[in-house]
């Protein structure tokens, strides 16, 4: 199996596993970190692990291989297929004259970046998600208008994530721009760029894909409680 084929799992057992919480065989990031999990299998083994987990209440995102029905004790909040990109070939990343001034966001910056990923929803966003890898952003008037970052590391691949912009401040290329300096920034450390996206967000595939982004993977993401649990 490859290791983006359970990239939560892996990242928490190799680059990550200082955020690893475990119950048996799962284990999943803090919730503050991001509200996402995993187990080297989705069987009886697993879903028992996941099921004593939610056991003491809240909630759990992991990546299926496919759609699922819940097993016995557990139901879903949330689900839907997700679609893997990989940048294997970064020549082909825009050679663009256009360029625009960013930061390097801190813990300071952490109540507008929640905002902004409140306000936009590229996926998860918590107060420590920002200590997961760097997180770059664009400010006009000093305020926040678009952020990317970096979410799960494996060993020679690093996902991309957080990617947004605010509605008011579309169609000038942040996402793009700041997705390639990351990018940029990844393949000469000898990573390999991947992200995660809806495939029916039709506008940011087609992005992703401009930038040389080709698809890997279709998988299903979902999110579980303990059955009868309160919302």
């Amino acid at each position: 199996m490859h290791l983006l084929d359970n990239p939560i799992f892996n990242a928490l057992s190799t680059c990550q596993a200082n955020f690893a919480d475990s119950y048996g065989v799962l284990r999943r990031f803090p919730s503050e970190v991001t509200p996402l999990g995993g187990f080297p299998e989705a069987n009886d083994e697993g879903f028992a692990a996941l099921r004593g987990l939610l056991a003491k209440g809240g909630g759990l995102g992991v990546f299926l291989p496919s759609r699922m029905s819940p097993p016995d004790g557990l139901e879903i909040m949330l689900e839907g297929p997700l679609l893997q990109m990989i940048l294997e070939n970064g020549s082909l990343l825009p050679k663009s004259s256009k360029t625009h001034e960013f930061v390097e966001l801190c813990p300071a910056d952490v109540p507008e970046m929640v905002e902004l990923a409140t306000m936009t929803k590229p996926g998860p966003f918590a107060t420590r998600t920002h200590e997961m890898g760097t997180y770059l952003g664009i400010r006009k008037e000093g305020k926040l208008v678009a952020m990317a970052g970096e979410r799960l590391r494996l060993p020679g691949y690093t996902e991309i994530s957080a990617v947004c912009t605010h509605p008011d401040h579309l169609g000038h290329g942040y996402a793009g721009f700041l997705m390639t300096v990351l990018a940029e920034r990844m393949r000469s450390s000898g990573e390999v760029p991947f992200l995660d996206v809806r495939p029916e967000n039709t506008r940011a595939v087609q992005l992703y894909e401009r930038l040389g982004f080709r698809k890997r993977l279709l998988y299903h993401y979902a999110v579980f409680r303990a059955s009868g649990a309160l919302a």
